[in-house]
């Protein structure tokens, strides 16, 4: 497992209780994760996109090696098509599209369990106060080891 993917789930289990998203790929930059649609999920709504906008959002964020991954500044989301029904697999690609010293953007795909686009949300952190935080690593560019910090099993 990479020094990348360890670290963004070390940051994931920060958030909250996973309930049912896998995260399958981190790189830095970029998170790929899939969540089984529930009975309770019923269709999947703009909320329930919008909360994995944020998520997926800022993982993407903790996988270029920041531990606090700032705040929302803005987040929105666009619907193409439906996205899936319970017992389906809803699939998501989070990149980050941008990282300056305050401000990080990212974009996050959803795909059908036909792996049609079903969604995209977009979601901009402000970041710069978050920099610099003691448990913050330096992964290498294939995201396999960390440079700098402390790793984590």
């Amino acid at each position: 497992m990479s020094a990348c993917l360890r670290f963004t789930r070390r940051v994931w289990k920060s958030f909250l209780d996973q309930k049912g998203l896998n995260i399958t790929l981190a790189k830095p930059g970029r998170i790929e994760a899939s969540l089984k649609i529930e009975p309770y999920n019923g269709t999947v709504h703009g909320g329930l996109l919008l909360s994995l906008t944020d998520t997926i959002g800022s993982l993407a964020v903790a996988s270029k090696g920041q531990y606090m991954t700032g705040v929302s500044t803005d987040i929105s989301a666009s619907f193409v098509r439906p996205a899936g029904k319970p017992g389906e697999i809803l699939k998501m690609v989070g990149t980050v599209t941008a990282l300056g010293r305050s401000l990080a953007y990212t974009r996050i795909d959803f795909f059908n369990e036909k792996g049609d686009l079903a969604a995209y949300g977009t979601h901009t952190k402000y970041v710069g106060k978050s920099a610099g935080h003691k448990n913050d690593v330096k992964l290498s560019e294939d995201g396999e080891s960390v440079m700098e910090g402390e790793d984590v099993d």
